[in-house]
């Protein structure tokens, strides 16, 4: 057996195991149905549905689902994590719309591209191995619960408050962030259609101020989601609002910025006008 497939039959039980302690943080003072806690359904739910989808994407060899799945096991979850809570407010509402509006517009976006380009290079080397390959769609499980977490730990909680100040703060900061991702995306989209462009790096718009605006939008949106849903967590609850910090960490230092920067570097590297851009240009935050 080859070394990465070992560590992935490794990480397998580990990453299963973060999204129980997940669950049963989030459950607590949370509403109940069928006499298991609500939010500790939505987290397992999101391990589920990976797992299923993953199988013929195995058999057949591709990624082509992989965001798309995602996307929709946010929505599906989301909602029903609403349906399925007592007393649904207008916060919890509002959180649940949130959630449902950047998954629709990111996964819409993300399945186009992939089906357009025909495939994903972060998979090639991934998708023939087994437990590497499984590991992927359980990490987006992970994903997935962690970083609904607030948002699923209020809409499912037993306390609810009506619409005030982080809940009006964390809606701007939610439109401020989604704007920025959504345009960062329409920007590298349109210039990537454009052939006169193959083989060079987008440097115009967003792209201009940070090598990463989208991901920035996406940390931003995310801190938004958390102050809305912070007045009405309790006691373990809290532990959610480590979601935008999840996220954040993932995108800076695991699967987002450090493989977009090795494969750029790679594939621009020592071109003056690329070394240029990269040592005038943030990595995430954007200049003014």
């Amino acid at each position: 057996m080859k070394k990465d497939d070992l560590k992935g039959l490794v990480a397998f039980p580990i990453i299963v195991l973060i999204g129980a302690l997940v669950a049963l943080a989030g459950s607590q003072g949370g509403s109940v149905f069928a006499g298991w806690p609500v939010f500790a359904i939505c987290v397992g739910l999101a391990f589920l549905v990976q797992w299923v989808v993953f199988v013929p994407s195995y058999l057949a060899q591709t990624e082509k689902f992989f965001d798309i799945t995602g996307s929709l096991t946010y929505i599906g979850v989301t909602v029903l994590a609403a349906l399925l809570s007592k007393n649904v407010d207008a916060r919890a509402l509002l959180l649940m719309a949130l959630v449902v509006i950047w998954a629709i517009r990111l996964g819409t976006f993300l399945f186009r591209r992939v089906h357009r380009v025909g495939k994903d290079g972060r998979f090639d080397e991934i998708k023939p191995s087994f437990p590497r390959f499984l590991n992927v769609w359980t990490v987006q499980g992970l994903w997935v619960a962690f970083t609904a977490a607030a948002a699923w730990a209020a809409i499912t909680s037993g306390a609810r408050k009506e619409i005030d100040a982080f809940a009006i703060l964390g809606a701007i900061l939610w439109l401020i962030g989604f704007a920025i991702e959504a345009t960062a995306d329409a920007q590298k989209n349109a210039f990537s259609a454009n052939a006169a462009n193959k083989g060079k790096f987008i440097r115009t718009g967003l792209w201009a101020r940070s090598r990463h605006p989208n991901y920035f939008g996406e940390i931003l949106l995310w801190v938004g989601v958390a102050l809305i849903a912070l007045p009405v967590l309790q006691g373990w609850q809290l532990f959610t609002l480590i979601s935008p910090v999840f996220v954040a960490l993932l995108l800076i230092k695991v699967s987002g910025i450090p493989l977009l920067e090795e494969r750029a570097d790679k594939k621009w590297g020592g071109q003056p006008e690329y070394e240029a851009y990269k040592k005038n240009t943030p990595v995430l935050v954007p200049k003014l």
